[in-house]
């Protein structure tokens, strides 16, 4: 379950961060909502992720994969583009993680 947890807290992270873009600095009423919402979620369910994950691997984890598809997201629904050193800092980035799910003893499958 925690890795269920841990998925649902990147999840509610993105989408807290998508809407945010949208709140127009809180603004707008709808986006602010649906940007206080997921990041409750996530936090929640992030808190639940750290009863059984270390957090430092965890939070890892959960911000890596963030930026990775926030990125992502802005790339193809904001038509936001990344230079090469960004797009070298976030390939490491994913490395990092990957490195962390495959090959450290720190995280228990």
């Amino acid at each position: 379950m925690p890795w269920i947890y841990l998925t649902i807290a990147i999840v509610g992270e993105v989408i807290g961060t998508t809407a945010l873009k949208a709140t127009e600095g809180f603004t707008r009423l709808g986006p602010s909502i649906a940007t206080v919402a997921a990041y409750g979620t996530a936090f929640f369910f992030l808190g639940l992720t750290l009863k059984t994950i270390p957090v430092g691997i965890a939070y890892a984890i959960w911000a890596g994969a963030g930026i990775v598809l926030i990125a992502l997201i802005g790339l193809i629904a904001f038509g936001q583009t990344l230079d090469w050193a960004a797009i070298v800092g976030i390939g490491l980035i994913l490395a990092g993680v990957i490195i962390i799910n495959t090959l450290s003893g720190s995280v228990s499958h």
